[in-house]
C-alpha cells in the first residue's frame, strides 16, 4: 500500500524572489555582504536552498536583488513622506508625527540603520544609505532650504538612534520643539 500523496503547495514565483530579496537584505543587515550566503538567505526567508539559486544563480545576483528590494522600499517610504509633508499644515508637527510611526517597527529601523552601518564598511551597500541620506533632506528642503533641511535630518536620525537604543518611547515634545528651533 502506498502513502497518500500530499497535495502541491501552489508556488508563487514573485512572492519568493520578494522573499529571498528581504531575506537578504535582513542577513546582509546583521552579517554583512561578506557573510551573506545563500544558505542563510534561504533560512531566513523560510524556503529551500535551492529556490535561492534557482531565482538568484550567483550570490551577487542575491545581494544585488536584495538592494533593489530595499531602494524600492526606500523610494517609496521617501514618496510617502513627501506626500504628507507637502499637506502639512504644521511641518515640524508632522515630522514628529512620520518619526513616531517609522519607529512603530523597530525591527525594520534597526535592519535599515545596520545598513547604514554596514555601508561604512562596504561600498556595495552604499547607494543605499545615500539615497536616504540625500533622499529625506531633499524633501525637507522645499520647506526649510537646504542647510537647515541636513540639520532637521540629522536631528531626526539622533532622534531615532536615541530611541533604538534606550528602547524608550520618542520623545515627541522635545523633537518637534527642536525642529521649530532648528527651522527659526
Amino acid at each position: 500500500m502506498t502513502a497518500p500523496r500530499r497535495p502541491q503547495r501552489a508556488r508563487d514565483p514573485e512572492a519568493r524572489r520578494a522573499a529571498l530579496a528581504a531575506a537578504s537584505m535582513e542577513v546582509i543587515a546583521e552579517n554583512g555582504v561578506g557573510r551573506t550566503t545563500h544558505r542563510a538567505v534561504a533560512a531566513r526567508a523560510g524556503l529551500p536552498l535551492g529556490a535561492t539559486t534557482y531565482y538568484y544563480p550567483t550570490l551577487d545576483d542575491l545581494i544585488a536583488a536584495g538592494l533593489r528590494h530595499a531602494l524600492d522600499g526606500l523610494r517609496s517610504d521617501l514618496l510617502a513622506w513627501d506626500e504628507r509633508l507637502r499637506d502639512a499644515t504644521d511641518i515640524a508637527q508632522t515630522l514628529t508625527d512620520l518619526v513616531r510611526e517609522y519607529l512603530a517597527d523597530r525591527r525594520q529601523v534597526r535592519i535599515e540603520y545596520e545598513l547604514c552601518v554596514a555601508a561604512a564598511r562596504d561600498t556595495a551597500l552604499r547607494p543605499l544609505a545615500e539615497a536616504w541620506m540625500e533622499g529625506l533632506p531633499e524633501i525637507v528642503a522645499a520647506t526649510f532650504g537646504a542647510e537647515a533641511s541636513r540639520n532637521i535630518c540629522a536631528l531626526l536620525d539622533g532622534f531615532i538612534l536615541e530611541a533604538l537604543v534606550t528602547g524608550r518611547e520618542l520623545d515627541a515634545p522635545r523633537l518637534t520643539s527642536a525642529i521649530r528651533r532648528l527651522a527659526a
